[in-house]
């Protein structure tokens, strides 16, 4: 098979069957379709993209989704040609549409990249703080440390806190106060 028979009803049933037969993954049945349909499919794509090398890029993906989509085309009121059409006008409106969002600029005029990972100064003084805490932690009396830590990194209430070391809940209060005080003193200090 070359070009399109001029007869369109013999073009449209040789276009029908060819798309019939890449359905079901006959490669041949795909050549055969690129040799009678790619010069008017990369005329559109030429046309929407405005560049050669572009153009070819395209009809590539065209040829890509036909692969894939064959098996779904209807023969219907619509010609196979149209539906072709239309996977290539999509798909170079698609490449038209993504060079708009990201042009291409030379480097050095290129807009800078905004990271969002801290800087080593920060990190540093991320560490050097929980390290400070930490030693402030061990620092504190026993019973503070205790309370404080299974308060804020277990989740514990007061009301737990002070049943499971067998104390009041107003002396349990006391001695995480006092701990948290001492704590943003000890921190504090530079």
């Amino acid at each position: 098979m070359h070009p399109v028979p001029s007869d369109p009803i013999e073009a449209r049933v040789k276009l029908c069957d060819a798309l019939d037969r890449i359905g079901s993954e006959d490669r041949d049945a795909l050549s055969d379709l690129y040799r009678m349909t790619s010069a008017r499919l990369f005329g559109i794509c030429l046309r929407i993209c405005g560049d050669r090398s572009a153009a070819e890029d395209v009809l590539h993906d065209v040829y890509a989704t036909i692969w894939k989509r064959a098996g779904a085309y209807e023969p219907g009121p619509a010609s196979p040609m149209a539906w072709l059409a239309t996977i290539a006008r999509n798909r170079s409106i698609d490449w038209v549409r993504a060079r708009r969002k990201r042009p291409t600029l030379p480097i050095d005029e290129a807009a800078e990249i905004a990271d969002d990972t801290p800087d080593q100064a920060l990190t540093a003084e991320r560490t050097e703080t929980a390290r400070r805490l930490h030693e402030c932690l061990e620092a504190l009396e026993g019973r503070q440390r205790d309370a404080i830590r299974t308060a804020f990194f277990d989740g514990k209430t007061y009301a737990e806190l002070a049943d499971a070391k067998g104390v009041p809940l107003s002396t349990m209060k006391s001695w995480v106060r006092r701990g948290l005080m001492q704590l943003r003193g000890c921190v504090g200090d530079d």
